[in-house]
């Protein structure tokens, strides 16, 4: 997408490398944090960005296989259903 966007190939290389480093950081804090409900709205909202920047620059990709639909939207119920739990667990010790 960031070739699209008219990044030359080192740049467009440079911020792939980099968004996945920052993905793998970012899942670590999550596994360590799995408790923090902000990181978990924070992941909510970074994967609603995430399917909305796909629809902006590059629509055509919503109706292939492993879309973006199929994998955010699912990320998205599950971290709903996460932050339920986590809501549950800080009233269950109050």
């Amino acid at each position: 997408m960031t070739g699209s966007a008219g990044y030359s190939e080192q740049v467009s290389d440079l911020i792939t490398r980099s968004a996945g480093v920052g993905e793998i950081i970012f899942g670590l804090c999550l596994f360590v944090f799995y408790k923090n409900k902000h990181l978990v709205i924070l992941n909510i909202l970074a994967l609603i960005g995430l399917l909305l920047a796909v629809v902006a620059m590059q629509p055509q990709l919503l109706i292939e296989a492993f879309n973006p639909v199929t994998t955010n939207l699912p990320l998205i119920g599950l971290s709903v259903i996460w932050l339920k739990e986590i809501k549950l667990l800080n009233n269950r010790y109050l």
